[in-house]
């Protein structure tokens, strides 16, 4: 190996763990972020952003081999992108944009992660922070090459971050192609957006071989007021990756934050919903069901309702009455209140949720998916 490409990698192993270990607290923080919280979160994540940036700074000072000329790009955008992601949850500046650098924040991690996840084949560590820990130390059978299956991988649909009313979809590498997979459907929170919301369950699908699909609202939100304008493209959108991959459609769960959770209920409710289970998270059942007849049909149908006592949006009184009505009404319920969530995604819940949905999709004890 020449010198230069010697330096090279070498940057490129100074950079790996400072922007892993970043990635992995800025999850954290999304997970447990609550107003009044919100100051300590911020001591915490304070000290890795100099650590970043003197890594960053290093790594850029390396000029790439032309054949190492995309990687580097790739993993200098993602380095990038997590030190803004840094930068905009640790300004502590009052006033009405605060909200706003918060939730950019957020954005700019699940970006960073979408620019590092296709390095995942050449960096070993990249492999194993987009597994679930319990079959990390299998990473490279995750990745089969030649892969088994065509169309593998991540597929956006006109859904670019400008664009409204597309979906992403995630395929597993290593599935076969023709054994068909369970379904998870994903709907973000309001003002969210689908490409950004598949990393909330991209480590699971990936873990555990499921399909996932992330769609965007085609307004800000969902329809929740007014004429319903995305239950025709879900509609649509599952349909088309039935028809196109192997989907068990005995198997489909659809689930959402927030408004995504509210509008999960509204749509998955309906008689010709095509989901068989319902995992509403941090949403409210919306007044619409009662009215549209949601409810009479709710009865035999399963939801794992999942909700924050510290929910400062959705209060969880307003969980527990939704609670009560569908257990009222007859559905097959689970509910889940977690004491130290606020208004925002526990991660953490997702493999509970699985295991509600599937038993198959529980991780064994050896790591793999029973499916």
């Amino acid at each position: 190996m020449d010198p230069d490409s010697e330096r090279f990698l070498d940057g490129v192993g100074a950079l790996g763990p400072p922007l892993l270990q970043s990635l992995d607290a800025l999850e954290k923080a999304a997970r447990y972020l609550h107003p009044p919280l919100l100051q300590g979160l911020r001591r915490t994540l304070a000290p890795l952003a100099p650590a970043l940036e003197a890594a960053r700074s290093e790594f850029e000072s390396r000029p790439a081999p032309e054949d190492l000329a995309s990687f580097a790009a790739r993993l200098g955008e993602a380095a990038r992108l997590t030190r803004e992601s840094l930068d905009l949850f640790l300004d502590a500046r009052p006033g009405p944009e605060a909200t706003a650098r918060v939730l950019g924040a957020l954005r700019r991690h699940c970006r960073a992660q979408a620019a590092l996840y296709p390095l995942r084949t050449a960096l070993p560590p990249v492999a194993r922070y987009f597994l679930e820990p319990e079959v990390q130390e299998r990473a490279d059978s995750f990745d089969p090459d030649p892969p088994l299956a065509p169309r593998v991988g991540i597929h956006d649909a006109h859904n670019a971050p400008e664009q409204r009313g597309g979906f992403t979809l995630y395929v597993p590498e290593w599935i076969d192609g023709t054994t068909p997979r369970p379904l998870v459907v994903a709907l973000h929170g309001g003002s969210g957006h689908g490409a950004e919301f598949l990393w909330t369950w991209l480590r699971e699908a990936r873990s555990r071989g499921f399909l996932l699909l992330a769609p965007t609202s085609r307004g800000a939100t969902w329809s929740l007021h007014g004429a319903d304008h995305d239950a025709g493209p879900l509609d649509a959108m599952i349909e088309f990756v039935a028809q196109r991959w192997p989907v068990d459609r005995g198997r489909v769960l659809l689930t959402g934050l927030s408004d995504g959770a509210t509008y999960s209920l509204l749509y998955g409710l309906r008689d010709s919903a095509p989901c068989t289970a319902i995992a509403p998270v941090s949403g409210v059942l919306h007044p619409a069901n009662f009215a549209s007849g949601n409810m009479r049909r709710a009865r035999g149908r399963r939801v794992y309702l999942v909700h924050g006592r510290l929910d400062w949006l959705f209060p969880v009184g307003l969980a527990r009455a939704a609670a009560e009505e569908l257990q009222r009404a007859g559905a097959d319920l689970v509910y889940r209140e977690i004491e130290d969530l606020s208004h925002t995604y526990p991660r953490e819940a997702n493999s509970g949720i699985l295991r509600w949905f599937d038993p198959a999709l529980d991780l064994a004890a050896r790591g793999e998916p029973r499916l």
